[in-house]
């Protein structure tokens, strides 16, 4: 260990919060494999808000109180969640710290970040996973927030949510699916609205079952390699996107295949790629490039689940058994997301 990163622990309190851990995890009798659910939200709480990617403005924060305020939540936000470093939210170091504040502070029950961008893949290495499952509790967000989402879940077993952040449009569509998994606790069936928006796309036809794991595809892809990603066997991989030609879907989905990812998963399911229209007449269209890549894999998946950079989103639980109906389009939580 370096003389700076050993001054980084002891700046977090790491050193002294580490003794802490074991005992906490011995109490609770569970495996180091053992899935951890976050507890449920309750009117009153505190959500804390945290920027570990890109920049926010003021107005962001004060917009942000307001809805959360509307949902009956206290708010309290990161020490370091105005500051700037080039295009980040503040070094490397302070915003992986505002993540460990968040989750050794009692009082705060839910962290979510308040935008995507880029910069959480470059906090991974920083984390103390140990200390986050020592310390359950629910962390939400989508886009780039997917690497921290995938790497919480895979080293601290501690089941996480994609879903919407702090800048995004809190419409009842999305409040609904908030309200309903982390207040009510229930177990639900996710099913689109009759929007044109929601609209599915079947690529091929079926119901599978497994953990439900995904994000953002180009964070997945971004990913790979790395010690941050859970199990993907048996499991139902499920990713969106945002400004993408068909092309670069077509890379990223190689490079999962490549990787031997597509071939142990047991379900498929793309959300919305949204501004993903060819930029050439000679492009596969984004539907080609699936059927391509996932027909062949003979396992449920559709496209147009509302998961992704859209108004209206489901809040998706990143570690839990689901079923999923790929003729219907639909996700059926099998046990509740939070205790």
């Amino acid at each position: 260990m370096t003389i700076k990163r050993r001054q980084f622990l002891t700046t977090l309190g790491i050193t002294t919060l580490a003794a802490q851990i074991s005992p906490v995890i011995a109490q609770s009798q569970l495996s180091p494999q053992t899935t951890i659910k976050p507890p449920r939200l309750k009117i009153g709480d505190t959500i804390g808000l945290v920027s570990p990617a890109g920049i926010i403005e003021p107005k962001d924060i004060e917009d942000a109180k307001q809805t959360f305020t509307n949902l009956g939540l206290k708010v309290i936000t990161g020490a370091h969640i105005l500051d700037r470093d080039g295009y980040l939210a503040g070094t490397d170091i302070n915003r992986a710290q505002d993540i460990h504040t968040m989750f050794t502070d009692k009082s705060v029950k839910v962290i979510m970040a308040m935008r995507g961008g880029w910069g959480c893949n470059r906090i991974l290495p920083l984390l103390n996973y140990p200390l986050i499952r020592s310390h359950p509790k629910i962390i939400i967000g989508y886009s780039d927030i997917t690497s921290l989402l995938l790497a919480i879940n895979a080293r601290s077993q501690l089941i996480t949510f994609h879903g919407a952040v702090a800048t995004s449009t809190w419409n009842q569509f999305t409040v609904d699916y908030f309200k309903r998994i982390l207040f009510n606790g229930e177990k639900l069936t996710m099913e689109n609205n009759s929007t044109k928006e929601g609209k599915i796309e079947i690529i091929t036809p079926g119901k599978a079952r497994g953990k439900l794991i995904g994000g953002n595809l180009s964070v997945v892809a971004a990913m790979v390699g790395s010690p941050y990603l859970p199990s993907w066997y048996n499991s139902i991989l499920f990713v969106e996107d945002i400004g993408e030609d068909p092309y670069r879907i077509d890379r990223m989905l190689t490079q999962l295949k490549n990787a031997g990812i597509l071939n142990q998963i047991a379900g498929f399911i793309f959300g919305q790629c949204t501004n993903c229209q060819a930029s050439d007449e000679q492009s596969f269209t984004l539907m080609q490039i699936l059927k391509q890549h996932i027909k062949p894999l003979d396992i449920p998946a559709w496209y147009g689940s509302m998961i992704g950079h859209i108004k209206d989103k489901f809040t998706v639980p990143v570690g839990l058994e689901v079923e999923i109906d790929a003729d219907n389009g639909t996700i059926k939580m099998l046990a509740a997301a939070v205790i």
